[in-house]
């Protein structure tokens, strides 16, 4: 392990940093391995317990190294990368990069648009009745993101709970509705996740994600979706393609 130089105007939690993230970029520490403890971090660089934890935790916050409590900090699986160029749903987005994928809906109702929706869904007069779905998303068995889908009553007025179990709603709107998404605006922005966020996402060390906001049309210009979708920063990165 290279050393640190206390000579370096750098400061010192942030060299033991880019020395943890040189070993795992040059595979001296490779997806699941154990970094050195604490304690060894402290007797090789010579430098305070206060310093090895802030640097490491930069590092767990970032979802390049997790913990295990009990046994220790291990070398993070890469982000999965997802290029924001085709409109695609989870499920196909999964099926694309060799992933197995699940969902979990917490919720269907048919209820009255907030205002904010009915902006969003660019609902008019008294049509503002909203089908309402919150889902879980699960990758490789793990909680990935919190999907909330507003879709336009009058759109699919017979859709269940039952109907989209198990598939991707994007599928259901073509097969069922004749509904082609064609076309999607997207928004991106970092957010903290709150304590009911953190326990369904399992993430209990990092309260940072990633919250997007999708609004989903057909060819013809129909607007048949609202999307808020909370995906976790510690799994997922995105590839912007710019032509």
């Amino acid at each position: 392990m290279r050393k640190i130089s206390k000579d370096n105007p750098v400061p010192i939690y942030y060299q033991i940093k880019e020395i943890l993230l040189e070993m795992i970029e040059n595979e001296e520490l490779k997806n699941g391995d154990m970094i050195p403890t604490e304690r060894e971090l402290c007797e090789i660089q010579g430098v305070s317990r206060m310093t090895v934890n802030k640097a490491i935790l930069e590092l767990v916050n970032q979802g390049v190294l997790y913990r295990e409590q009990g046994k220790g900090t291990f070398v993070a699986r890469p982000k999965e990368k997802h290029q924001l160029k085709y409109l695609k749903s989870f499920t196909e987005e999964m099926d694309e990069n060799g992933l197995n994928s699940d969902v979990k809906i917490l919720s269907f109702e048919v209820k009255q648009a907030t205002r904010q929706v009915k902006n969003m869904l660019n609902l008019v007069g008294e049509d503002n009745k909203i089908i309402e779905i919150k889902r879980l998303r699960i990758s490789d068995n793990e909680p990935v993101a919190i999907e909330t889908a507003f879709i336009p009553h009058n759109l699919c007025k017979d859709l269940t709970m039952e109907m989209i179990e198990g598939k991707s709603l994007y599928n259901v709107f073509r097969e069922k509705y004749n509904y082609y998404p064609s076309m999607a605006k997207q928004t991106i922005e970092p957010i903290m996740l709150n304590e009911y966020e953190r326990e369904l996402l399992n993430e209990p060390s990092t309260p940072l994600a990633l919250l997007f906001k999708r609004n989903t049309y057909t060819k013809d210009g129909i607007h048949i979706e609202y999307t808020n979708a909370i995906y976790r920063s510690d799994k997922y990165k995105y590839e912007v393609i710019l032509e």
